[in-house]
């Protein structure tokens, strides 16, 4: 069978390289004075393999505002003007099981709905200026999930797969564009405010059984270290000789196992947090920025909560201005209606004063990033997903909060070549289920990697004897969301 660490672009015999042949490709990189050898072959194997058969790249990078909890997709960006009519009724049709089954009557949505843009789409009033970029902005109202439970609706959101071990999205990424910046890592997630990650822990930004270089960096973007452990204890130079001569003797006894990709990745480890150590103070301090810019994101506004998430959209506007590939924002936990630290959106009572608060949250710092994206020319290049793991349901649990929907919800995507001012799919005339192109992350995650250039098909690495890929066996390109 072959060994897990051996890379494919492909299925079945389509494997990048075996034996000798990439022993001897991987000592060759390896013997260079860079020693980055195990990200230099990732590399070079893929451009090869990937030659005249990939989608041309539009974007390069990709920010993730991932709404941790269940966005109530008809309180946002599916209007439903039948729930508000037959608010109290019994619903007319057949009601799934549900997360803790306190399922009540028909619940109108207490946010009015306005148009927008030349496409005159309609947002909710909680996402106010949001909605001025409307025109810019794919909105997929066909969303779905297999799963209803938060730890396993996160892990299918960021994986593909509802449990622990897979690798997200962000290493998926990470491993087939590489590097655009060797002194940063290539899948970052930024947290602020106290932010913890949502349920599923830190396995949900894992690299898996992907090389462990690809694995997400935490940075906490309101801190003064904003990576545990990056201020140097030692001079340069004798950290330099130091980690020179750790990676020698590494690269001998990886050279003696005949190539290891677990010591090669250490090694390139070691070498990224090496430069860290300069890089990542300068493009976290936002001293820099103009007062308008900062004022613009909301940092330094009476709402902490705001501007703390302030901070990490713009860090991540310098973040990718700088190379890095894919950047996560993180929510924070807000006071009435909080759904909790690790899932703020999810508002099992007091819906109205919760989504209120975290729309606040999020509403003018994420408007602010695509402002500046646009600002600074790189709207094109960068695609912003926004999401959560699923919906709500159109009938109150208890008497004003909302359960959580797997069978069609609401996400959007803008910039990196979207269709601005986009539709796709429907929910029912009560956002219950998806009945007109019904969508799943793996189409989510196949229509980003297209946007990168990569096909979904061909992202794949040799694992436990097959060749596993972000989105499974299946997913589909959205072609219709596509400029």
């Amino acid at each position: 069978m072959t060994s897990p660490d051996k890379r494919s672009l492909g299925t079945g015999n389509r494997q990048l390289a075996t034996g000798n042949a990439m022993r001897s490709r991987r000592s060759a990189i390896a013997s260079l004075s860079s020693g980055f050898g195990s990200v230099a072959l990732s590399g070079m194997l893929h451009r090869e393999v990937l030659a005249g058969k990939k989608p041309p790249a539009v974007a390069k990078n990709v920010i993730l505002c991932y709404m941790s909890g269940g966005v109530s997709h008809i309180d946002s960006f599916d209007p439903k003007p039948r729930l508000n009519k037959e608010h109290g009724k019994p619903m007319p049709m057949k009601v799934e099981r549900t997360q803790f089954n306190n399922n009540g009557q028909i619940f109108g949505s207490p946010f009015s709905f306005k148009e927008y843009g030349e496409s005159g789409i309609p947002v909710s009033n909680i996402f106010t200026n949001i909605a001025e970029h409307v025109d810019d902005m794919a909105i997929i109202r066909s969303m779905t999930t297999s799963v209803n439970e938060h730890a396993q609706g996160n892990f299918m959101a960021h994986t593909g797969f509802p449990f622990l071990g897979h690798p997200s999205a962000g290493a998926w990424i990470s491993y087939g564009l590489g590097s655009a910046n060797k002194n940063l890592p290539t899948y970052v997630v930024l947290q602020s405010g106290g932010a913890v990650p949502a349920h599923g822990g830190v396995g949900l930004f894992s690299n898996g059984f992907l090389p462990a270089q690809h694995q997400a960096s935490i940075m906490k973007a309101d801190k003064p270290d904003p990576v545990s452990n990056i201020k140097p204890s030692q001079a340069k130079a004798l950290q330099r000789s130091r980690l020179d001569f750790v990676n020698q003797i590494d690269k001998k006894f990886s050279a003696s196992l005949g190539g290891n990709d677990k010591i090669d990745a250490a090694i390139e480890n070691y070498e990224t947090a090496f430069r860290m150590q300069a890089s990542v103070p300068d493009v976290c301090d936002i001293s820099g920025e103009t007062e308008a810019t900062r004022k613009m994101y909301g940092i330094g506004d009476a709402d902490k909560q705001m501007s703390a998430f302030g901070q990490q959209a713009l860090l991540a506007r310098r973040l990718v201005e700088k190379g890095v590939r894919f950047v996560e924002l993180s929510c924070l936990t807000e006071g009435i209606g909080a759904g909790g630290a690790a899932n703020p959106w999810d508002q099992h009572g007091k819906l109205e004063d919760g989504h209120r608060s975290m729309a606040h949250q999020v509403d003018q710092p994420i408007a602010a990033l695509m402002t500046d994206l646009k600002a600074r020319g790189l709207w094109d290049e960068t695609l912003i997903v926004f999401t959560g793991e699923f919906g709500r349901t159109p009938f109150s649990q208890g008497s004003d909060g909302r359960d959580h929907n797997p069978f069609g919800f609401s996400v959007w995507l803008a910039g990196g070549g979207i269709k601005g001012g986009t539709i796709y799919g429907q929910t029912d005339e009560y956002g219950y289920h998806a009945v007109e192109k019904p969508t799943t992350f793996f189409d989510l995650w196949a229509t980003v990697l297209h946007q990168l250039g990569i096909n979904h098909n061909d992202l794949t690495y040799r694992y436990a004897g097959r060749d596993v890929r972000l989105t499974d066996v299946h997913g589909h390109v959205l072609h219709d969301v596509i400029a």
